[in-house]
């Protein structure tokens, strides 16, 4: 199993994860009705924490429930946690391994919180410290970057955030993705040929707003620990505040554009990037407008609902990675200086 291989079965991972887990995600939230829940607090690292990025937008916009990053440091080092009363404390993590993440879990219980965690190992010590766990069903992960395990930690907040509305076009919508994937995922080809531009590239930004800001910064994670490339990721809003003044004719940018609340701000920056300052832009969007301004365009399914437009969006970034990293001579499966599992304290 390769790195590609697990791009690539993302579609059928996802509609596993839909299928057997439904039951338990909807019991979850009917738990979580039951109690005073005022806010969510979530712990996470590397790619978990993008994840962690979109249910701060999805919780937040759906369900109107506040989500707190959580400090691990503050459990571990400093040994000051805060108070968490009134809390939902979710720990997101694929191996369940790392000991900041579990101390966070253990001390929400330790304070009488809801704890829920989403992991693919259900004997990991994560799980074990939890009230609920949702099991990502992602399979064996075996590529050091981590890309089905991101997807699937994805829908289950998805799964979390309709369970919790109780909303059914939420649920027909989710029933969808795997079909969406299948059809995002026809681009490899293209995507191939496309990266050969870019294989002499060290730096670039990555831009995303509302939902796919967890997009940019997951696109750009995948860019540092395979291509080694220095890739800032920005919300377009904050990129406008400063950042911009780096950006000159020629100067590779690489944006997440879905249609929907944000969509307007992100084609007023792409258009400004283009037209202005002539930069090389990779756009990844729903929308002709916004895949006119780009160089390389890369598509998403047309009727893709905002909400889980990161689910699609993030899959041609992972295929553009894999192809850069491959044409710029770097091993794909086996980057240099990180392991599949990270244990931090």
């Amino acid at each position: 199993m390769s790195l590609h291989s697990e791009i690539l079965e993302q579609p059928e991972r996802i509609r596993d994860l839909l299928s057997s887990q439904r039951k338990e995600v909807e019991r979850i939230a009917a738990e979580i009705q039951k109690r005073d829940i005022r806010y969510v607090f979530l712990a996470a690292r590397g790619t978990s924490d993008n994840a962690g990025r979109y249910a701060n937008y999805l919780l937040g916009a759906m369900n109107r429930l506040p989500l707190a990053l959580a400090t691990p440091s503050l459990f571990t080092y400093y040994r000051k946690p805060p108070t968490l009363k009134n809390a939902l404390v979710i720990g997101i993590s694929q191996s369940g391994k790392s000991p900041d993440i579990v101390s966070v879990l253990e001390e929400g219980k330790r304070q009488g919180c809801l704890t829920l965690s989403m992991t693919n190992e259900l004997a990991s010590p994560l799980a074990q410290a939890c009230d609920f766990v949702i099991e990502l069903q992602a399979g064996p992960e075996r590529a050091v970057a981590a890309t089905k395990t991101y997807t699937t930690e994805l829908m289950s907040v998805a799964m979390l955030s309709a369970a919790l509305t109780g909303e059914k076009k939420m649920w027909t919508e989710l029933t969808k993705v795997p079909a969406w994937m299948k059809q995002t995922l026809k681009q490899g080809d293209f995507i191939a040929q496309a990266v050969q531009r870019y294989r002499y590239i060290d730096q670039t930004v990555v831009l995303g707003r509302g939902f796919n800001y967890a997009t940019a910064f997951e696109w750009a994670l995948k860019l540092k620990e395979l291509t080694y490339i220095i890739a800032e990721p920005y919300s377009s809003a904050d990129f406008a505040h400063g950042p911009i003044a780096m950006v000159e004719s020629g100067y590779p940018v690489f944006a997440v554009a879905a249609k929907g609340k944000v969509f307007n701000s992100m084609l007023e920056m792409l258009k400004r990037l283009r037209s202005d300052i002539s930069a090389e832009l990779v756009v990844i969007s729903n929308d002709k407008k916004a895949l006119s301004f780009a160089q390389v365009p890369l598509t998403i399914p047309l009727e893709t609902p905002e909400w889980l437009s990161p689910l699609m969006g993030i899959l041609p970034a992972q295929l553009f990675v894999y192809h850069l990293t491959r044409a710029k001579g770097y091993n794909t499966e086996q980057p240099r200086s990180i392991r599949k599992v990270t244990e931090t304290k």
